[in-house]
């Protein structure tokens, strides 16, 4: 087992009353990728701040190998003075640090390095506060919620890029996809203290299920050794005094065991509020179309909603998820085409935003509109105390102003809200943002009953698996088809992902970006960063291969290697072809840029 480059031992921090870390241990080496899970509330964020050196915990230490290099992605990116989104970037940079990776992965996340912080959206936030933290190269990372806000080809190029690197990684996120992808070892924290398996988030909730019951049984054995102790203390008390005091000592301490013992959370209560079955045809859409400028959102796309469908929507930022949305459900017209509503449609809305919320206002009055002390739940009044628990909120978090409120929090209480009214028809806009995993799960089970229909937008690929019965993604230039299935069904339809439309996304805001201040005959072609810097520092690689090879060439000519050194002979020949093979590659890789670099010079 190689030597951690960052080591947490018996970690304590209490906020109030009950402590939120307890004697939490956890321990990080080269190249290890663990995946820290846990509810909302639980302490993960504030463990990996511990872990970044950002916040000083009650007791504990705090062990980072010399010279290793740590990077913190935290959940909301302060962005400080920075005026452009690349300087940001840059200031991450260590001295000696490349900074064409800075303008490299600025380019690769769709962003031009212009941006103003201070205007920039949530997914634009997080793709740059990403590559800050990825452009140093640093030995480990720490992920707090890094899908937040990305679309589905981001979340999967910023897969393929964590894969291809050698950095240790801890990270938090509710994208189960994403976390069995990239995970070899899972660190849960549960009740102010870890436990860890050395398997990836695939194997968690099975081994977690089987960790509860093991628990529940060691406390139902408790108690009735408790009710014997009882029982003996009444009845069976006998003249050995040293005895008696001895075994009264002994349940004194059971009876402690069990009054601090703290019993898991339970699950959160989901329940919609159903209005009167509609009609069975809910949405007809025929050849709609709508365009801003001369940009088509969406072109000639029909469909037939029926009750009890349910049915996702994904695509790139910018592609017109929300727009489509709107249009079929009423919200704007189509430039084209014809919408049909059904009869009897009672529609209850999630806005991934959470716009509607006032942070200055308490968790109560946000439930209940103010002045009440009741919930109305499908036009049937419910105390407030009562809905709130039913979403894991304590009866002392009535008058907590939302501003404290965690993501997680938000999140449940954005729920709470949307699933008071009355409904047959849920629109639910990135629902699963921030929610912890048994949220998800009773979330599915909630959606799996619901007996109306169901239109939603997700990047979550787990959650549409599992939830839709059809998907509706985009193919460019304004289509968009319905495949039948979840999200790994559409793809195998489909014969691709949706990469492919990121890319173009994101070359059509270059190509505008240039074409602003270029000639009306268009914009012309420039070699990107990452072309320049490949071609100032292939001499130099190639160079060092050419070294490698000349040395290599040198073991391999002695011709008595083989019988002297039999491995010493086998390492000299795989280290040969390696570098004759990288040279090979090197060399058409220049000379490629090269004549590109010519032929743009011409031009």
């Amino acid at each position: 087992m190689p030597p951690p480059l960052i080591q947490l031992k018996d970690i304590a921090l209490t906020f109030g009353g009950t402590p939120l870390l307890s004697g939490v241990e956890l321990s990080v080496s080269t190249a290890e990728r663990v995946c820290l899970i846990g509810r909302n509330g639980s302490g993960k964020s504030t463990l990996l701040k511990i872990a970044a050196g950002l916040v000083e915990p009650d007791s504990g230490s705090r062990f980072v190998q010399p010279g290793a290099t740590i990077r913190y992605l935290p959940q909301e990116p302060d962005f400080g003075e920075h005026k452009t989104t690349l300087a940001y970037v840059e200031a991450g940079l260590n001295p000696g640090d490349d900074h064409y990776q800075a303008r490299y992965l600025i380019e690769q996340l769709g962003l031009s390095g212009d941006e103003d912080p201070a205007h920039v959206s949530g997914g634009e936030a997080r793709r740059a506060a990403l590559a800050r933290v990825l452009a140093p190269a640093p030995d480990i990372l720490l992920l707090d919620e890094p899908t937040n806000h990305l679309d589905l080809t981001t979340i999967e190029w910023l897969e393929g890029e964590l894969e291809s690197r050698r950095c240790a990684l801890v990270i938090i996120s509710h994208d189960r996809r994403f976390l069995s992808n990239l995970s070899r070892s899972t660190a849960w924290l549960d009740r102010g203290q870890i436990k860890q398996i050395d398997r990836g988030f695939s194997a968690f909730e099975a081994w977690r299920d089987e960790v509860l019951a093991e628990e529940e049984r060691d406390q139902h054995k408790l108690d009735r050794k408790i009710v014997n102790e009882e029982h003996w203390l009444r009845y069976g008390v006998s003249g050995r005094r040293k005895r008696n005091v001895k075994r009264l000592g002994n349940l004194h301490a059971l009876r402690d065991q069990r009054r601090t013992y703290r019993g898991a959370t339970g699950n959160a209560s989901l329940a919609a509020a159903e209005a009167d079955k509609s009609g069975k045809l809910v949405i007809e859409a025929k050849n709609i179309g709508k365009s801003f400028g001369d940009r088509k959102i969406v072109e000639g796309f029909s469909i037939r909603v029926q009750r009890g469908d349910r049915i996702g929507i994904v695509g790139p930022n910018g592609a017109g998820k929300t727009t489509l949305i709107d249009m079929l459900t009423g919200g704007s017209p189509p430039d084209s085409g014809t919408i049909r509503l059904g009869a009897n449609i009672e529609m209850a809305t999630l806005d991934q935003h959470r716009e509607s919320l006032d942070p200055k206002s308490t968790l109560a009055d946000a439930l209940t509109g103010g002045g009440s002390d009741h919930v109305m739940i499908g036009g049937k009044p419910k105390h407030v105390v009562s809905y709130m628990k039913d979403f894991l909120f304590a009866q002392e978090q009535m008058r907590t102003p939302l501003e404290v409120l965690s993501g997680g929090e938000r999140g449940r209480l954005m729920l709470a809200r949307s699933l008071a009214k009355a409904s047959n028809l849920l629109v639910l806009d990135e629902p699963t943002n921030d929610l912890d995993l048994e949220t998800l799960d009773v979330l599915e089970e909630m959606l799996g009953d619901y007996e109306g229909t169901v239109i939603l937008i997700s990047h979550d690929r787990d959650f549409l698996d599992r939830v839709v019965t059809s998907v509706i993604a985009p193919e460019g230039d304004g289509s968009w088809i319905e495949y039948a299935g979840g999200y790994t069904d559409m793809l195998a339809q489909r014969g691709a992902d949706l990469k492919r439309e990121a890319v173009k996304v994101a070359e059509e805001k270059r190509e505008a970006r240039v074409a602003a201040g270029s000639p009306s005959t268009g914009p012309k072609r420039r070699l990107n960063f990452n072309e320049k810097h490949a071609l100032e520092t292939l001499p130099k690689t190639m160079a060092k291969l050419q070294a490698e090879i000349a040395k290599q060439q040198r073991i391999l000519d002695d011709p008595d290697l083989y019988k002297k050194n039999r491995k010493k002979f086998d390492s000299a020949s795989d280290a040969l072809t390696k570098a004759q093979k990288e040279l090979q590659e090197a060399e058409d890789k220049w000379l490629e840029l090269e004549v590109l670099r010519e032929e743009i010079e011409q031009a």
